[in-house]
């Protein structure tokens, strides 16, 4: 303040003919280099809903779609930040020397997100699950909803919203319920010890047989559990689709009550419960194995 109060009238004035030729050389770049901001990034959100209307209309993987949309909109922001410097009189070359080591100095800290993104290019390489699928990870389960670069969206089964981060989901085991054709329901029936083993066999054979669920190629299997005192448990094994399971658990539980009571008072089931082998139960192999991929 002691130095302006120092100039001369003279020196007073030129200073502030610098500061008009300053001002008025900058200010409209600095309004159009905010305009370009402004109408690049509207244009980006724009360009993003356009290719997602337009690949919803093509055969794509819906995994891909987000991807590409992503892609699309960070590619026209960072060429927006490009001309929008420019035009404020920055050299393109400069800034890209000075991106290269903002970017080595924001990398280092940001580790976290950038094993994000790379989890979420090795998911989409590998495809352990896709947009629609159940899957159950990292003490989490829900209906895939999208599949981003740095986070997955799931929908649980009563509606609710899971924001799942990549590197939580590529770091811990996955189990997908849908990835396969089929899924292999098991019921425990429980009947007189002195009951008629053969029909009572027969009867839940021909009850799964039935279910509409049911897969037509995969024939369901009857056999003895154990024995637990007065009562012979039986377990009854049925294929159906992933989608159809709980249907089918629920309508044969509720079909093999009516068909054995119908039988007589010998034949009435004392439980039926649905059971879920464990991988090692050797109950899973008596059939012949055969891939179920959808």
């Amino acid at each position: 303040m002691n130095a302006l109060q120092n100039l001369g009238p003279e020196q007073m004035g030129h200073l502030l003919d610098m500061a008009w030729l300053w001002t008025a050389a900058f200010v409209p770049r600095f309004v159009a280099a905010l305009i370009i901001l402004v109408v690049g990034f509207f244009i980006a959100g724009w360009l993003e809903r356009l290719v997602r209307r337009l690949l919803s209309d093509v055969r794509m993987d819906p995994t891909l779609r987000p991807i590409m949309a992503a892609i699309v909109r960070y590619a026209v922001v960072i060429l927006v930040i490009v001309i929008g410097l420019s035009q404020l009189g920055i050299q393109t070359a400069s800034l890209f020397t000075v991106i290269g080591a903002a970017g080595l100095a924001i990398g280092l800290a940001l580790q976290g997100t950038l094993s994000n993104i790379a989890a979420g290019m090795m998911l989409l390489w590998l495809r352990p699950f896709h947009v629609g699928d159940y899957i159950e990870v990292a003490g989490q389960s829900g209906a895939v909803e999208e599949i981003g670069l740095f986070v997955c969206q799931l929908r649980t089964f009563d509606g609710l919203f899971l924001f799942l981060p990549n590197s939580s989901i590529w770091n811990q085991p996955l189990k997908n319920h849908t990835r396969n054709g089929g899924r292999l329901v098991s019921i425990n029936v429980s009947v007189p010890a002195t009951a008629d083993l053969r029909r009572v066999q027969q009867t839940l054979i021909d009850v799964a047989s039935k279910s509409p669920s049911a897969l037509p190629d995969r024939t369901p299997k009857v056999f003895i559990d154990k024995f637990d005192g007065g009562n012979l448990i039986l377990n009854l094994m049925i294929w159906t689709t992933p989608q159809g399971a709980g249907d089918i658990e629920r309508q044969i539980i509720v079909s093999a009550k009516q068909a054995l009571e119908a039988l007589g008072d010998g034949l009435k089931p004392t439980q039926i419960i649905r059971t879920v082998p464990p991988d090692n139960d050797p109950s899973r192999f008596l059939e012949e194995r055969r891939p179920l991929v959808a």
